[in-house]
């Protein structure tokens, strides 16, 4: 049996990195963190932002409803406070479509 490298999962994410992610500025994931209570990042001794993948994750819905949906920041409140496991299972499925999406487009290619 061949040997498989475990793949290595970050515990923290540079705020850089993170905007990286989603294409936007840093300053923009500066001022979600301060606007959304459910991102909390650690900060290292130099006061640097290092955020956990929960954090990602919810950097991912707010992108979702903010960019993707149309939704104001308040509504974007709104809607996390009311319905985050609603909110949460939608953004799954989309993530999951657009998977599907790219695995199609690529088969596409190949033939």
């Amino acid at each position: 049996m061949p040997y498989k490298e475990a793949e290595t999962v970050k515990l923290f994410y540079p705020i850089g990195e993170v905007a990286r992610m989603f294409k936007v500025n840093t300053s923009l994931i500066r001022f979600w963190e301060k606007e959304f209570d459910i991102i909390k990042p650690k900060k290292n001794k130099k006061g640097n932002r290092l955020f956990t993948q929960d954090d990602v994750d919810n950097f991912y819905l707010i992108y979702h409803l903010v960019k993707e949906r149309g939704h104001t920041l308040e509504g974007a409140k709104k809607k996390l406070r009311e319905n985050l496991s609603g909110t949460t299972s939608s953004v799954e499925m989309v993530k999951s479509l657009n998977k599907v999406r790219d695995f199609l487009l690529e088969l596409k290619k190949e033939l």
